[in-house]
């Protein structure tokens, strides 16, 4: 750069034109020298130089390094020399000392320089492709400086050279391998280059995130110690934002890798929280702001909540809040935590009912939320914090009207606590509202404003609220103190925030707008505000005037005769005029402050005199101005008609719901008639069963009574009747029991067996009947198939024979045709001939042709039938095929049969040596009992007394059964 200045400023031009001819010629050596070092000096001269003449290296050499990188890869030498001259020419590193005036110009200039020579670069696509083919040379001396020339080229001309790399086949893949490299300087300098890549570039964005780069930035972060890490952890971080920062895709895959949970670990503090480093501070704001990306209230409401979610369930956010009541935290780290804080809550009721139970560790424990309202509106504060702490309020109250409730409820009489040892969120709220400090007033106004937005029960609990002004002096209202100030002339921020307050609560709460209007200072208050003509800065108080009148008159339920929308409406136009209030009105959404707070919902002002408007009351300006403009323009009769339609909608509503509930009554009804059903479904299932239980309970009784009854009536006869003999011959009656219990229990057997026997004989017999059928049926069977295949045969012989008959006489007669016609044709060229001979020969030749023609009729008809019959063959065929295969299965079946014959066979054989085996033991019993001197009679004897028993036991159950 000295070298550029000194042509700038006229030097002598002879040490340039040396400096020139030098890098000439070094030009030419590397352009025409055929030795490899003779090229590698000469472009290492180059380098040497390309810093202090940039501009002369860059024009004459520029051309001749890309071909040596094209050419020489083989050498990593000239290759690295060959990339640190070419980044040496397009970055824009000083390092001459020069004083702020000179080192701004030569900045611009140094830039202006490298972004021409980064064009030049880029002209051709196949240099950028060049360089990333050469990034995947492991060797540092190529790598490296590959790496930072490509950096370079982003900074310059970063969209240019992103679409390039886009388009390149694996260019953004090549570069993702740069994470993983072992030596350090490169992964970090890699991690600059994807930060240059990925900046404004959705596309390239998504393809990183999905070559694992989440999970490569965690690890390194991990690596280097987390929030206690250096400038490395810093450049992942803002990396990672690129990459999740406006880009849903990415977010969600964020989330669904469970990335999140690896941020937890970052956000533990210890005891003593005093004493970090500038680099700690700066990771954790970065990685706050992570955070923040992915719950930012400009991202779909579905990725935020589903993101909330994960942030509870994993324990980030209790350790937020662990950070957010710790000892000892930096102010600009607890801000943003608060802020943190803030979106990890807003909208999400889970988060929202955690944070409500957060307590700082106090003696005794307060409420994190009481806490931070003592930060809000305490002057003393710095403040940003104190707009973290609105907004982290504002977020906590966002859709949750379980919260509202909470709030409000700390100012109704019942809950303030008498003994006034604790300080509730109510007391807080209402002690900044009426401070002399105008930054509390307007920060108390807004967050009360926010228990009320959408909630119209609040709107009215808070008409209860009570204050005590003075001793002695009655207690008044909320609403009435409010109006009070206003008319006490205080400062403009303190009068906005009251007025955005009293729209708020007014806005869709007819009962607030009678109470408003019961107390008649405040619509002459109003007109008076709206009707004077004041500088700029009251303009925007009488717009808002002018909008609390608009309300008063647009929710207006005309309950009060004197206040009546259209008295208001007259009073409107007599001292005001109907367009000076229009005009007045407009004065809200023109002002300059309107348009930056209805842009993101975060209070975000340099100072406290842009603290003005309110993110939510822009929303409800937007939403009021049109409809209260209509309505100051409506007639009479318009507002009545509005108001007969208004009633036939609410009859309608009402009628609906009560339709609605009865609808809801019968279904619940229904419920419990369908849950008695089953109830008792179930008691008579389980009474069937207990039922079918005794049933068979009384039955087994029954039959134990019986078989009980049978052997006492044995027992009695046996003893009666044969204990004389028994005790005679000297055996014991129960040996005499057990015999017969022997005999009877080998008869049973002996029956068995019998009817075994019989059932094998009869399937003996069934299988022969069956093995006989088979035989015949296949024999007839065969029998007619090979009787029709003779004649079909024979018939086709016959067809064939008739065939060739015709065929040889179709031929003769054609041949008779030819002859002829030979013959005519000769007489008729020798000799003239007659008109009657030519008649002759023409009635010869017609009646040849008619048999020709016959003939080939009756040879079709007999070919048709003779491919009739090969049908009918080929038919035939597949059924013999299908009797044979038939057959073979009845054989199959003959011998299966054959096989269970020989064993039934077999079975019957044993049977009968066992029935053998019976009778011989049945004798030799018999031949026992003779010699133990029982007669013969005694087995006819027994079985009449068992048939006894029988008639005994049946006549007992005819009974049984008359008597039930």
């Amino acid at each position: 750069m000295n070298f550029l200045r000194g042509v700038m400023g006229g030097q002598s031009a002879g040490p340039q034109h040396t400096e020139a001819e030098t890098i000439q010629k070094l030009c030419d050596r590397v352009a025409s020298s055929t030795l490899l070092d003779d090229r590698r000096n000469a472009v290492r001269a180059l380098k040497s130089l390309s810093k202090k003449y940039r501009l002369e290296v860059g024009i004459q050499a520029m051309e001749h390094l890309i071909h040596v990188l094209q050419t020489d890869r083989s050498d990593s030498e000239i290759i690295g020399y060959a990339l640190d001259t070419l980044f040496n020419i397009i970055s824009n590193d000083e390092e001459d000392e020069v004083d702020d005036l000179e080192e701004e110009n030569s900045t611009r200039q140094s830039e202006d320089l490298g972004s021409q020579f980064t064009e030049i670069f880029i002209k051709q696509q196949e240099n950028v492709t060049l360089l990333l083919s050469l990034l995947e040379d492991f060797d540092f001396h190529v790598r490296w400086p590959g790496v930072k020339l490509l950096t370079s080229l982003l900074k310059h001309l970063g969209p240019q050279v992103q679409q390039i790399i886009l388009v390149s086949p694996m260019g953004v893949s090549r570069l993702m391998d740069l994470l993983a490299d072992s030596r350090e300087v490169i992964r970090n300098d890699g991690v600059l280059l994807l930060q240059a890549l990925t900046r404004s570039n959705g596309a390239i964005q998504k393809i990183v995130a999905f070559e694992n780069a989440f999970e490569r930035l965690l690890d390194i972060i991990t690596e280097e110690g987390n929030s206690d890490g250096g400038i490395v952890v810093e450049d992942c971080l803002i990396l990672l934002q690129n990459l999740l920062k406006n880009n849903n895709s990415n977010q969600n895959f964020f989330k669904e890798g469970s990335y999140i949970q690896r941020m937890k670990p970052w956000f533990e503090v210890g005891d003593e929280n005093s004493g970090w480093s500038a680099q700690k501070v700066t990771n954790l704001h970065l990685m706050l702001q992570l955070i923040r990306v992915l719950v930012s209230p400009t991202n779909p409401p579905g990725a935020t909540s589903s993101c909330q979610k994960a942030m509870f369930q994993c324990g980030l956010l209790q350790q937020l809040c662990t950070i957010l009541m710790a000892t000892g935290i930096r102010a600009d780290i607890l801000t943003e935590t608060i802020n943190t804080v803030s979106e990890v809550i807003r909208g999400c009721q889970v988060n929202q009912d955690y944070f409500a139970s957060v307590n700082a560790p106090s003696n005794p424990p307060r409420p994190a939320i009481v806490v931070l309202l003592m930060s809000m509106v305490n002057e003393r504060q710095p403040f940003v914090l104190r707009c973290a702490v609105l907004y982290c309020f504002q977020c906590f109250l966002y859709k949750n009207q379980k919260g509202q409730g909470e709030i409000v409820s700390t100012l109704l009489p019942s809950t303030i606590d008498a003994t006034g040892n604790s300080v509730s969120a109510g007391q807080l709220l209402c002690g900044g509202l009426f401070s002399t400090d105008s930054l509390s007033n307007w920060c108390a106004a807004v967050a009360l404003a926010h228990a009320l937005q959408e909630n119209a029960t609040q709107k009215e609990q808070l008409l209860r609220v009570q204050l005590a002004t003075s001793i002695g002096n009655p207690p008044v209202s909320l609403l009435q103190q409010c109006t009070n100030i206003l008319s006490q002339g205080s400062k403009i921020q303190t009068r906005v925030g009251l007025l955005m307050l009293l729209c708020t609560w007014l806005s869709n709460c007819p009962i607030a707008v009678t109470h408003f209007l019961h107390n008649s200072a405040n619509v002459p208050f109003l007109t008076g505000q709206i009707a004077e003509n004041l500088g700029e800065e009251e303009q925007l108080v009488q717009g808002l005037c002018a909008l609390l009148l608009g309300i008063s008159i647009y929710f207006n339920d005309n309950s009060l005769e004197n206040y009546m929308k259209e008295k208001l409406k007259q009073l409107i136009e007599k001292r005001i005029g109907k367009e000076n209030f229009i005009e007045k009105l407009g004065f809200i959404s023109k002002h300059e402050l309107y348009s930056r707070a209805s842009q993101k919902p975060q209070p975000n002002f340099p100072s406290p005199e842009y603290m003005i408007f309110d993110h939510e009351f822009t929303k409800l300006v937007k939403e009021l101005e049109g409809v209260i403009t209509k309505a100051i323009y409506k007639s009479s009769e318009e507002d009545k008609k509005e108001e007969e339609e208004k009633k036939t909608l609410e009859q309608h509503d009402s009628i609906v719901g009560h339709y609605k509930n009865m609808i809801r009554e019968q279904d619940l009804q229904l419920e419990e008639l369908k849950q008695q059903i089953s109830t008792l479904k179930c008691q008579n299932e389980q009474l069937q069963t207990a039922v079918t239980q005794q049933v068979s309970q009384i039955q087994q009784h029954k039959d134990q009574y019986n078989l009980l009854k049978v052997q006492l009536g044995k027992d009695n006869q046996h003893q009666g009747s044969h204990s004389d003999g028994a005790q005679m011959n000297g055996i014991q009656p129960e040996e005499i029991g057990r015999l017969r219990e022997e005999i009877e229990e080998l008869k049973s057997n002996q029956e068995l067996l019998r009817s075994q026997l019989a059932e094998k004989d009869s399937l003996i017999e069934k299988l022969k009947s069956s093995q006989t059928s088979p035989d015949t049926n296949e024999a007839t069977a065969s029998a007619r198939d090979s009787e029709k295949i003779a004649e079909l045969k024979q018939e086709l012989a016959t067809l064939k024979s008739q065939l060739n008959s015709k065929s040889v006489e179709i031929t003769k007669l054609q041949t008779e045709k030819q002859e002829l016609l030979h013959k005519t044709e000769a007489f008729a060229q020798s000799v003239p001939v007659s008109g009657e001979s030519e008649a002759a020969i023409a009635a010869k030749t017609t009646d040849v042709e008619g048999r020709l023609s016959a003939l080939l009729q009756e040879t079709k008809e007999l070919k048709n039938e003779i491919k009739a019959l090969s049908e009918e063959r080929a038919s035939i065929k597949e059924q013999l095929d299908s009797s044979n295969s038939t057959i073979v299965i009845l054989q199959n079946e003959k011998n299966q049969l054959e096989v269970n014959i020989k064993d039934s066979k077999k079975e019957q054989d044993d049977l009968l040596v066992l029935l053998a085996d019976q009778d011989q033991k049945i004798l030799s019993l018999k031949d026992k009992l003779k010699g133990l001197g029982h007669p013969e009679e005694e087995e006819d004897e027994l079985e009449s007394i068992d048939q006894d028993d029988e008639d005994d036991e049946d006549e007992d159950d005819d009974k049984s059964q008359g008597d039930n």
